[in-house]
């Protein structure tokens, strides 16, 4: 229950919605709860003293280069004069607030969570290039008395392990376990207690505590916006990738439960109509989730230099780098043994006497688990290779602004498998 906040009240409402033949209201407490999930905001505030890498970090969680039109404006001054929202590019209910830096005339320490609407935000990434300061601490008292969840992040981390690696006795692992307890200290000394701090490369997400702090976010964030953060995520790892599959397929029941209540609605051709809607709406959240529209793909090449060309030749899904339609979905399924037949004795059982509802309804769920569930699978596998693939690939970095490694590749009631009579195979 936890991934969607889905409390005991709504599944039992929809479970009794179902059992007592509420199609109706069945079909509404489901869409409601898909909605809620879905439609769940989620507000990071970034923030720190000028230069500290704000506006990369904003630029790199959300998967852009910072040259794109409309990514965060860096530079070695401070470029943010302004609270400044960047909705996510696949995902606008997730925003990430660029914030002024603090202690500047504009915005002073004492007076800077009433500046910058602190009421807002869910929680505050407090970013530093070097080591936390007196600014950086009293910000962070002043958001733990208001209530509020705030983490550090020492950037610039490759910078520093260049300088490092010129050094005879160069230890990556020992360096990076020298800065982490530097920063640790010093917040300590300035009087924090038990202060979290990771240590983040834009240009590379992948290494260092990018995971390790996405893991703590998972951790404290409550139930319905730890499915927004997710989902938002870049494609670091194959760990972060399998968990948005996870995530789907917990959906998945949902998805199947509001198809077999509208095919319970003896209406002909609704429940095929209403079953193709909720396709469509779901392969498009999945191509989007696991950043295989055209958009992300695009991002992908010009920030790891792999030609686009590359990237999609290691795709096998149909249904990656187009614009889903209902046209196109038709097409795709008419390729998958059995679909066909099973959405054809949906349409018919439902006019046998006394069972035909009943088996309508079962034709209806198990069709549409098994063809979200084969399309999901398919597009996670997708996911995972072009990971592999810019993996293998050293990062591109321009002469004139540096670009990150790996940007954005991107309920309730589970009762396990649907029934396994039902097999589908790619032709």
């Amino acid at each position: 229950y936890d991934v969607y906040n889905v409390e005991d009240s709504q599944a039992e409402e929809i479970k009794e919605a179902l059992l007592n033949n509420d199609k109706s209201l069945a079909i509404t407490k489901i869409k409601e709860l898909l909605d809620k999930e879905k439609n769940t905001p989620l507000n990071i505030a970034i923030t720190g003293e000028s230069g500290s890498g704000k506006s990369t970090f904003v630029n790199a969680f959300r998967g852009m280069d910072n040259r794109e039109e409309g990514a965060a404006l860096t530079g070695v001054t401070e470029t943010t004069s302004e609270v400044t929202a960047y909705p996510h590019p696949n995902y606008p209910k997730v925003t990430l607030w660029d914030l002024p830096g603090i202690g500047t005339t504009k915005f002073p320490a004492d007076k800077y969570l009433e500046c910058v609407g602190f009421e807002k935000f869910d929680f505050f990434i407090i970013v530093s290039a070097d080591r936390f300061r007196e600014n950086d601490v009293k910000l962070a008292q002043e958001i733990q008395r208001m209530e509020k969840k705030f983490y550090f992040v020492r950037s610039k981390i490759d910078n520093d392990l260049r300088a490092e690696r010129r050094k005879r006795t160069f230890s990556e692992e020992e360096t990076l376990r020298k800065m982490r307890e530097n920063c640790i200290q010093g917040l300590r000394d300035l009087g924090v207690e038990s202060p979290q701090v990771f240590l983040v490369s834009s240009f590379e997400l992948h290494l260092y505590d990018f995971s390790l702090l996405h893991e703590t976010l998972d951790r404290d964030l409550p139930a319905h916006k730890r499915h927004a953060l997710l989902r938002a995520m870049p494609n670091i790892s194959l760990e972060i990738i399998d968990k948005k599959k996870k995530t789907f397929k917990r959906r998945l029941y949902w998805l199947s439960a509001l198809s077999a209540a509208v095919a319970a609605v003896p209406v002909p051709g609704l429940s095929i109509a209403v079953d193709i809607a909720v396709l469509v709406g779901a392969v498009t959240d999945y191509v989007f989730g696991f950043g295989l529209d055209i958009k992300s793909l695009q991002r992908l090449s010009a920030s790891t230099g792999v030609p686009y060309a590359d990237l999609r030749a290691v795709i096998v899904s149909p249904l990656a780098a187009v614009k889903i339609s209902k046209e196109l979905l038709l097409k795709v399924l008419s390729q998958i043994a059995g679909a066909a037949t099973f959405m054809a004795l949906e349409e018919v059982s439902r006019f046998i006497p006394i069972v035909g509802i009943p088996l309508a309804m079962v034709f209806s769920f198990t069709t549409t688990y098994r063809l979200l569930n084969f399309i999901l699978n398919q597009l996670a596998e997708d996911a995972q290779k072009l990971l592999l693939l810019v993996l293998q690939k050293p990062p591109q970095r321009s002469h004139r602004t540096p670009i990150q490694t790996i940007p954005m590749l991107c309920c309730g009631i589970f009762l396990g498998s649907a029934p396994s009579s039902f097999q589908l195979i790619s032709t």
